[in-house]
């Protein structure tokens, strides 16, 4: 196959877009090494959530002392996983945390994990966060369907297709370019920040 060919039907049966088709970043060693550690993942989250943040304030809200955390931050900064927005500051002394968009990916066939050991405690960290946002729409879901709570603020539905793997790997795609249409919403003040969890599995594993 040449370098500007798409992939054959065949490899397309057998995996996803890869990551660079995806614009997907194979998280380095460094990433994987700061994203490895839950409390960085909480004040990931917590910028992510808030959209932006200040040392002091994401310490009282995480119940973490304030130099504990700042170490932190830097770590995440160091690793490019957040930056500094000085046009949120108040004057030249406030720092003011935002994330560094973009789609990381720890590892896949054509981009191999740079450490396995970190790549599986931060999977298992990516689990545990996805857990949590389970956790959180089944305490939400009963109050809903019984109206108590008539307020759409999350959802919990599941499919079951027959699909071949190339269909199956067409839908990923199909659906990470649906979710990428309704990224300008971030931007509005009145959007809401929205944890999206997609599972898919064969009946092979």
């Amino acid at each position: 196959m040449s370098k500007n060919e798409g992939p054959t039907a065949e490899e397309r049966a057998t995996r996803m877009a890869s990551d660079e088709e995806r614009g997907f970043t194979t998280m380095s060693a460094e990433v994987l090494k700061a994203l490895a550690n839950p409390l960085r993942r909480r004040i990931m989250n917590a910028l992510a959530a808030a959209r932006s943040g200040r040392a002091a304030d994401l310490a009282e809200r995480l119940d973490v002392p304030a130099n504990k955390l700042s170490f932190h931050l830097r770590v995440l900064a160091d690793a490019g996983l957040i930056r500094e927005d000085p046009s949120l500051a108040r004057d030249r002394r406030d720092r003011v945390w935002v994330t560094v968009r973009g789609g990381r990916s720890i590892g896949s066939p054509e981009s191999p994990v740079v450490d396995p050991a970190l790549g599986q405690a931060v999977l298992a960290g990516v689990v545990s966060d996805h857990i949590d946002i389970l956790r959180r729409i089944s305490g939400w879901v009963p109050h809903y369907v019984t109206g108590e709570d008539p307020v759409v603020r999350g959802t919990l539905t599941d499919y079951t297709l027959h699909l071949t793997r190339e269909r199956f790997a067409e839908m990923i795609d199909e659906l990470d370019k649906v979710i990428a249409s309704y990224k300008d919403d971030e931007h509005r003040e009145d959007s809401l920040g929205w944890d999206f969890v997609v599972l898919g599995a064969s009946e092979e594993i």
